[in-house]
C-alpha cells in the first residue's frame, strides 16, 4: 500500500508539471518576427507595456524606423502619419493616422501562423491571404473580426462604437459568442450604448486611405510575382517586392542560381554600409537596413562575392523546408581583441569557418562596420556565436511621447465618404500603369499620375479631416476614455476568440534559432486553445505568396 501511495504521488506531480503553462520564452527559437515595411510621417512604437498602451503612463515609446522587427507584445501608434506591416505569410496591415494597434499574439500552431491584433483606437485596413491553417483576427472595441480566407477589411474603432467594412472576400464578426458573416460590400457597426444591436448595411464609400492601400497592395503583389521567378518558391513574400523595385537579378553561377544587387552599387560596395545596429536581449546584435529593400537580405539567405559584380545576395533555402530568420546575415569572428564580421555564405555551417573569410573581414568601428575589409592573412580568426554586448555602440532609436487619445464618433447611416490627413510635401505617387509607386518632384506630374488611381494629392493631401456621414471626426484633442470605452479589453483579461484549428501548412519559416542560435518573442502572449490570455510558446510555420 505504501508503494502504491508513492506511485500515485509521483503521477500527481507529473500531471501538475505537464499541465503547468509554459512561459512564452521557454523555447526562444520559436518567436515570430514581422516587418515594419513602410513609414510615412509620425510613427512610434512601444516594446512593452501593461494592459493598454494608451493608458500605461510608464510605457516607453520610441520613433519607429523602416524595417523595424516587430514581435509579440509590441504596439504601434501614429499621429499625422501612416504605416504598413508585412507578415511572413503575405498578410499586410495598413495603419491610418491617429491610430494605436497592439500585436497581441504572434505565434504558430502546427506550422500555421496565428495572428491576433487589437485596434485600440483609429483606423486599420487588413489584407489577409492565409496559407492552410493560418488564423488572422483583429479586435476593435467590443467585437472581433476573423479572416480565414483571402480577404480585405477596414476596421474603425471610435469612442462610441466600432465599424467594419469588407472590401474583399468575406469575414466573420464575433461578439458575445455569436458569429455574423459579412461579404464584400457589407459593413457592420455597433454602438457602445447599444451593444446588443449589430447594424448590418452596405459599406461606406472609399476615401484616400482606401485608395492608397489599394495602390500599395497592387504594387507589392505585382512586384512580388516578378521577383518570385528568380527564387522558385511560393512560400514567402515579405520583402521580395522591394528587390524587384530597387535592384536587379543576375546568374551568379556555381550552382547558386540568381543573385541580387541594389541599383547603383559599385564593385566595392559593402552590404552593411547603410543601416542601424540594435541590441536585443534575446538574440544580441541585429541590423536594420535603412534602404527600402533592407529587410530580406539582412535576415534571410546569404551573400556571394562575384569578381565581376562584387557582393550579391542569394535567396538560399527558399525552395522548401524552414528558412531561418537571423538578426544579421553575417558571421561574427575575432582575432584576439579585434572583432569583425564576414557576410554569411549560403553554404556556411554553424560554428564553422565562414566560406567568405577569404574575401576579408569587416572590422567593427564604433556604431558601424568598416567599409573596407581587413585581409585574413596569417592571423587566426575564430567564429563567435554572437558578438559581445560591448562590441558595438547601439544606434539608439529616438525617444518619443505617448500617443494621445483622439475623440472620434460614428453616426447612423450606411453611406458616406471618409477623409485622412496626409503630408502636403509628399512626392510619392502611385503609377497605375506601372503598378508601382514613383517619386516625382514635379507637382503637375505627381497629380497626373496619381489621378490614374483616383488619388489626387492636390485636393486631398494636407487637409484637415472633414465632417461626412457616416463618420464625424472632431479636432485632435486629448480626451480621456469614456466609461463605456474603458471596457476595451486589457491584456491581463483580454478574451479574444480561440482560433479554429485546422491542419498546419507544410514547409514554412522559423526564426533564427535551434542550430542557428536563438531568439525570443515577448512573453506577453495568449494560448490558442483558450480564450484567457496567458503565456504561450511559439513555434514556426509556413506562409504563402500574395
Amino acid at each position: 500500500m505504501k508503494r502504491y501511495v508513492v506511485v500515485l504521488a509521483f503521477l500527481a506531480l507529473v500531471l501538475i508539471a505537464v499541465s503547468r503553462p509554459v512561459p512564452a520564452n521557454a523555447d526562444s527559437s520559436h518567436a515570430r518576427i514581422v516587418r515594419l515595411s513602410l513609414v510615412q510621417g509620425d510613427v512610434r512604437f512601444a516594446r512593452d507595456f501593461h494592459d493598454d498602451p494608451l493608458s500605461d503612463t510608464k510605457a516607453v515609446w520610441e520613433v519607429a524606423t523602416l524595417n523595424l522587427p516587430i514581435r509579440q507584445g509590441y504596439a504601434l501608434a501614429t499621429e499625422n502619419g501612416r504605416t504598413e506591416v508585412e507578415f511572413e505569410n503575405g498578410a499586410m496591415a495598413f495603419i491610418g493616422p491617429n491610430t494605436v494597434v497592439e500585436f497581441y499574439d504572434l505565434s504558430l500552431n502546427d506550422g500555421a501562423h496565428v495572428t491576433r491584433m487589437v485596434l485600440r483606437q483609429g483606423t486599420g485596413i487588413f489584407y489577409v491571404h492565409p496559407a492552410n491553417g493560418d488564423y488572422f483576427s483583429v479586435t476593435g472595441g467590443d467585437f472581433t473580426v476573423e479572416a480565414n480566407g483571402r480577404s480585405r477589411f477596414r476596421l474603425d474603432n471610435y469612442d462610441d462604437g466600432s465599424t467594419v467594412n469588407v472590401e474583399q472576400g468575406r469575414v466573420e464578426v464575433l461578439h458575445n459568442k455569436q458569429t455574423k458573416s459579412l461579404e464584400k460590400g457589407q459593413s457592420l457597426s455597433m454602438r457602445v450604448n447599444d451593444p446588443g444591436n449589430l447594424v448590418v448595411g452596405r459599406s461606406s464609400d472609399t476615401d484616400d486611405f482606401d485608395q492608397w492601400v489599394s495602390g500599395r497592395i497592387d504594387s507589392v503583389t505585382t512586384a512580388t510575382n516578378y521577383a518570385n521567378q528568380y527564387v522558385n518558391t511560393s512560400n514567402y513574400s515579405s520583402g521580395f517586392a522591394d528587390l524587384y523595385t530597387y535592384g536587379s537579378w543576375f546568374n551568379v553561377g556555381g550552382g547558386y542560381g540568381y543573385g541580387w544587387r541594389p541599383f547603383g552599387a559599385g564593385l566595392g560596395w559593402c552590404p552593411f554600409d547603410y543601416g542601424n545596429w540594435y541590441f536585443d536581449q534575446s538574440f544580441g546584435w541585429g541590423f536594420m537596413g535603412s534602404a527600402p529593400w533592407g529587410w530580406l537580405p539582412y535576415h534571410y539567405g546569404g551573400w556571394i562575392f562575384s569578381p565581376v559584380y562584387g557582393w550579391a545576395w542569394v535567396p538560399s533555402g527558399f525552395g522548401g523546408g524552414p528558412v531561418y530568420y537571423r538578426p544579421v546575415t553575417a558571421v561574427w569572428v575575432h582575432s584576439g581583441p579585434t572583432v569583425g564580421m564576414v557576410p554569411l555564405h549560403p553554404g556556411d555551417k554553424n560554428g564553422r569557418t565562414p566560406q567568405n573569410l577569404s574575401q576579408g573581414i569587416y572590422p567593427v568601428q564604433g556604431q558601424t562596420v568598416a567599409r573596407t575589409t581587413t585581409p585574413a592573412g596569417t592571423e587566426k580568426w575564430s567564429v563567435l556565436k554572437s558578438a559581445p554586448r560591448e562590441t558595438l555602440t547601439s544606434s539608439s532609436l529616438a525617444a518619443s511621447t505617448s500617443p494621445a487619445r483622439v475623440s472620434r464618433t460614428i453616426l447612423s447611416g450606411n453611406a458616406g465618404s471618409r477623409s485622412v490627413t496626409l503630408s502636403r510635401e509628399s512626392s510619392i505617387v502611385y503609377d497605375a500603369a506601372e503598378h508601382r509607386f514613383v517619386n516625382s518632384n514635379n507637382a503637375a506630374v505627381a497629380n497626373r499620375e496619381a489621378s490614374k488611381s483616383g488619388f489626387n494629392p492636390a485636393t486631398t493631401l494636407g487637409k484637415e479631416p472633414i465632417a461626412a456621414a457616416p463618420l464625424v471626426r472632431t479636432a485632435h484633442a486629448n480626451m480621456a476614455p469614456t466609461a463605456s470605452r474603458a471596457s476595451i479589453p486589457s491584456r491581463a483579461s483580454f478574451a479574444a476568440p480561440a482560433p479554429a484549428r485546422t491542419s498546419g501548412s507544410s514547409g514554412g519559416f522559423a526564426t533564427w534559432g535551434g542550430s542557428h542560435g536563438s531568439s525570443s518573442g515577448s512573453s506577453m502572449g495568449s494560448t490558442h486553445g483558450s480564450s484567457a490570455a496567458s503565456g504561450s510558446s511559439h513555434s514556426s510555420g509556413g506562409g504563402s505568396h500574395h
